[in-house]
This record gives C-alpha cells, sequence and structure tokens, in this order.
C-alpha cells in the first residue's frame, strides 16, 4: 500500500492546506474507495454532483443555505483530491480520468456563476438604487469565461512544465498536436463521447500554449534539436527558478479562491467574488506569466548557445 505522500504528485506543487488538511482526508477516503474497488472516475462524479449541490445553495442569502453550500464544496474538493489519489493508488492513471477531472472543476464553478447571476438579479447594486438583473449574468460570465478559465489554464500549465523537468516525476503536460493526432486516429463510431472530450481537450491544450509563446519556443527547440533531451544542469537550474512561481501557481487555482467565494457569500456580497477575481487573481496570474515567459526567453537563449 502506498503511503500519503506517495500519492502526491510532487511536494514541489502541493499547497500546505492539501498537505496538511485536504490530501490526508482525500487519501482516508482513497483507502475506503480502493477497498470497495470503486473506480476513480466514479469519484470524479460524486465531486461533479456535490458541485452541483453547493451551487444551488450558494443561490440562497440566508446564512443556513451557505453553510452548506461550503459544506457541499469542501465535500467535493476532497473528492477531488482523492481521485486522483486513488488513480495513483491503485494504478488507474487515465486520460480519460484527467481529462474528466478537469470537466468537473468547470461543472461547480458553471452552477455557482449561475447561482451567483440569479442571487444577484433582484438585489441592488452596491452604493446604487439599480438592480444588478442582467448585469450579473454579464458580470459572472466575464468573471468564468475570459478570468477563471485563464487564470485556471496558466496555473495547471506552469505546474504540469515544472514537473516535466523534475527527474522522475509523471508530467501530465500534452501538446495539441498530439492530441490532436489522437483525435484523428480515434474511429468516429462508437466513440461520440471519448471524441468530444478529445476535441475539448485539444482546444484545451491549444489555449494554454496560445498564452504562453516564449514556452513553447524553449519546448519545440528541445523536442525538435535536442531530442528532448536536456542536461541534469539544465533541470536543476529550472527547477530552482519555476519553484518560486509555483505558489503564484496555487493562488489561482482552487484554496484561495474557494475560500474568497465562501467569504463573500457569508456577508451577502456575492459580486465580490468575481470581481476579485477580475482584479486580484488576474493580477497574480499576469505577475506569473511575465516572469514564467521571461524565464523561458532566458534558457531558450542559453540552450542555442549551448551552455546546457
Amino acid at each position: 500500500m502506498l503511503n500519503i505522500k506517495s500519492t502526491y504528485k510532487s511536494l514541489d506543487i502541493e499547497e500546505w492546506f492539501d498537505i496538511y488538511f485536504t490530501r490526508p482526508v482525500g487519501y482516508v477516503m482513497a483507502l475506503v474507495f480502493n477497498k470497495f474497488n470503486v473506480h476513480p472516475n466514479i469519484v470524479t462524479i460524486l465531486s461533479m454532483l456535490l458541485g452541483i449541490m453547493a451551487g444551488i445553495m450558494f443561490y440562497h442569502s440566508d446564512l443556513q443555505h451557505n453553510i452548506w453550500g461550503i459544506v457541499f464544496l469542501m465535500l467535493a474538493n476532497f473528492c477531488d483530491s482523492c481521485d486522483g489519489q486513488l488513480a495513483r493508488m491503485a494504478h488507474k492513471s487515465s486520460q480519460w480520468g484527467r481529462i474528466l477531472d478537469g470537466f468537473a472543476g468547470d461543472v461547480w464553478f458553471f452552477c455557482i456563476y449561475f447561482a451567483i447571476s440569479c442571487r444577484l438579479f433582484h438585489h441592488d447594486i452596491p452604493f446604487t438604487h439599480t438592480e444588478w438583473q442582467w448585469l450579473a449574468f454579464v458580470l459572472c460570465t466575464t468573471s468564468g469565461v475570459f478570468f477563471h478559465a485563464r487564470q485556471c489554464q496558466l496555473s495547471d500549465y506552469y505546474r504540469n512544465i515544472h514537473l516535466y523537468f523534475l527527474p522522475d516525476i509523471k508530467s501530465e503536460l500534452n501538446f495539441s498536436t498530439v492530441e490532436q493526432q489522437h483525435l484523428d486516429n480515434t474511429p468516429k463510431k462508437g466513440n461520440f463521447w471519448w471524441r468530444l472530450f478529445l476535441r475539448s481537450y485539444v482546444s484545451y491544450t491549444r489555449s494554454q500554449e496560445k498564452m504562453t509563446p516564449r514556452f513553447q519556443q524553449m519546448i519545440k527547440y528541445i523536442r525538435e534539436v535536442r531530442n528532448d533531451i536536456v542536461s541534469d544542469d539544465f533541470r536543476t537550474d529550472f527547477r530552482a527558478q519555476s519553484l518560486p512561481l509555483m505558489k503564484y501557481a496555487n493562488i489561482v487555482t482552487i484554496n484561495c479562491r474557494i475560500f474568497t467565494l465562501f467569504f463573500a457569500c457569508l456577508i451577502d456580497q456575492p459580486w465580490l467574488y468575481p470581481v476579485v477575481e477580475m482584479t486580484v487573481f488576474a493580477g497574480i496570474a499576469g505577475y506569473m506569466r511575465h516572469r514564467h515567459e521571461k524565464m523561458c526567453a532566458t534558457f531558450y537563449e542559453k540552450l542555442k548557445q549551448g551552455k546546457y
């Protein structure tokens, strides 16, 4: 049986809250599910249903419903941690599971944004006597599509890039060209849902690649010129410069995000959540992207000069 640390991807990308709280709970759940031979994808679907229930609870303004929303979303987060730990524990990791896991998080927040929009509809915009009405849907849609999605895509990508250059660590870094080829080679007959997921994943990876042009330049050189082989010195130096950025990647993923949501809903000011997302989290993500792109440009030049 694997110990709890064996179910982590790497301590480099784990948050302290996850290490001391979420992961231990997820690990216990994984042990129970593994004992009853529950597949990790079933746990992912359970997390999806719990996230939907959280969204329903956050529609209401009273304290009791919002506390239940927090409970459901925390349980969904435990399941989200558990499915990956269970997959590694039971040796059932798969691309289908990873794509489904990402989709589950999208379902959570789609329901939450929709619930916040409906909750705000007949409430006044702060410091005015004008109701939010359809402006609430504009606010949440803008925040969810143009800020939340891009921030999470970028942070997920940077963590997988970090893992890609660590020795003896399996990274989930994927390339759109490879995924497109996988899609093209998948027969249409009898594979409707799998092809739909793959098509969505190709779009997801392309979006990540468009946001990281300097990294794409560097990785293309490594893959095509160096045959995907880099020196230990490169790996050591890349990790040293990438590691400080992981704290920013973690901030804009899940824990800080849901704590902000909890606070905003408990004080009955749910509009604060998308506003913080479009300002504070956007600033952090932008700073992270600037530093990472600058770092990759520097490493690219050093690789071309033969310094690694």
